[in-house]
């Protein structure tokens, strides 16, 4: 049998990654260099990434017959590849093992590569910024396809699901205003958990890592201007099973997760929760607990990259009788949805508003309330060019 060089080995496992995942990554230099520095000189591991061209999500079985190899050479290629972030290998409803490509972003690599405990080293800071390359390739092909956005994004399924602060920062509960109207999502939509608290009940298995977003951007030397904890990146269920199993996280109780949760949000961070393939319906997989500064999503928002799609059951309303003008809300607020009018009073755009209560919980007036009802918010990038 005739041996496939390596370049080509590593270019074609580099274009099955990049077509995983919501945002198609280009498959040039950069991503190729990623995958190299992730995967290493292991032609063996980049055959059995090819096979997934086949199909995304595969048994063993299946894998068997797509990349040509045995049970017994694939199922500890799988497992190594897991450990480096690029596998997701866990059994479905009916015990069988699956083994799913990740993306290399979203979530995939990046976020399990930067989601453990980091040393610092030069190998760590190499991969940050081969990412931070990739993303700014990203941005210039996102801007010169910039009118195409919302034919391409413009019913896509929201990224996350905000869960909302539920307390001031002395204590005292949100004033949240009922929804005045019915849902409209159908007899079967069911409104998902709208609290911290409901999603930890839920689960036996909950598992925390750090945040993947803080410790990339202190790598880059660009460590949180809000000093923001890290270890707030939660798990759930089959993910929390996977995190730990990979050493990306370690597993932990309701009561200590209620406490980190607790913590974020004393903060001033943001609960970002997250569903498989962004059914809601489906029980939460993860939360992620998002800073003004740091957080990917939003950075990518500002920096011209992607959109932010987000769903949301809240909206900040403001009581101008109540407001003074102080600006608190306005410097806390992560889309960047108040503004002070000439008036001196706040006012809110709804349309970026992603009803997180940040806002409402650190107004000294307690000016602000949170209003009910189920809303997708979607603010396109700026236009850079």
């Amino acid at each position: 049998m005739t041996s496939v060089p390596m370049e080509h080995q590593l270019e074609k496992a580099t274009e099955v990654i990049c077509r995983q995942g919501m945002v198609p990554f280009p498959a040039g230099e950069t991503a190729r260099a990623i995958v190299a520095e992730v995967v290493g000189d292991e032609p063996e591991a980049l055959a059995l990434i090819a096979a997934f061209a086949k199909a995304p999500s595969q048994t063993l079985d299946q894998l068997v017959a797509s990349s040509g190899k045995s049970a017994a050479e694939i199922e500890p290629l799988a497992a190594d590849l897991a450990r480096k972030g690029l596998i997701f290998n866990q059994p479905n409803s009916a015990g069988t093992m699956v083994y799913r490509l990740l993306p290399l972003m979203m979530v995939g690599v990046m976020e399990y590569r930067f989601m453990g405990a980091l040393s610092g080293s030069e190998d760590e800071k190499r991969l940050a910024r081969l990412f931070e390359k990739l993303l700014a390739e990203l941005r210039d092909q996102v801007q010169g396809n910039y009118d195409a956005l919302p034919a391409l994004f413009g019913k896509a399924p929201a990224v996350d699901r905000t869960v909302p602060a539920t307390t001031t920062h002395e204590g005292k509960s949100i004033r949240v205003i009922p929804v005045q109207k019915p849902l409209t999502g159908g007899e079967e939509f069911v409104l998902p958990s709208q609290t911290v608290d409901e999603i930890i009940a839920k689960f036996d298995d909950i598992a925390v890592g750090h945040c993947f977003c803080r410790q990339r951007r202190s790598l880059l030397g660009e460590p949180c201007r809000f000093h923001a904890p890290t270890l707030n990146c939660f798990t759930f269920g089959k993910s929390a099973r996977h995190t730990v199993a990979q050493g990306f996280a370690k597993r932990i109780g309701k009561d200590e997760a209620r406490r980190i949760m607790r913590e974020a949000e004393a903060a001033g961070l943001v609960h970002k929760a997250f569903h498989p393939g962004s059914r809601e319906s489906s029980p939460e997989t993860s939360i992620c607990n998002c800073c003004k500064d740091c957080c990917d999503t939003l950075r990518l928002w500002r920096d011209g990259t992607l959109p932010m799609i987000n769903s949301t059951y809240h909206l900040a309303v403001i009581d101008e009788e109540t407001c003074t003008g102080c600006g608190t809300c306005v410097d806390w607020c992560p889309t960047d949805a108040i503004t002070l009018g000439d008036e001196g009073v706040a006012r809110r755009d709804e349309n970026a508003c992603i009803g997180c209560g940040v806002c409402a919980r650190f107004c000294p007036e307690e000016a602000i309330s949170l209003e009910e009802g189920l809303r997708r918010v979607f603010v396109m990038p700026p236009r850079l060019r």
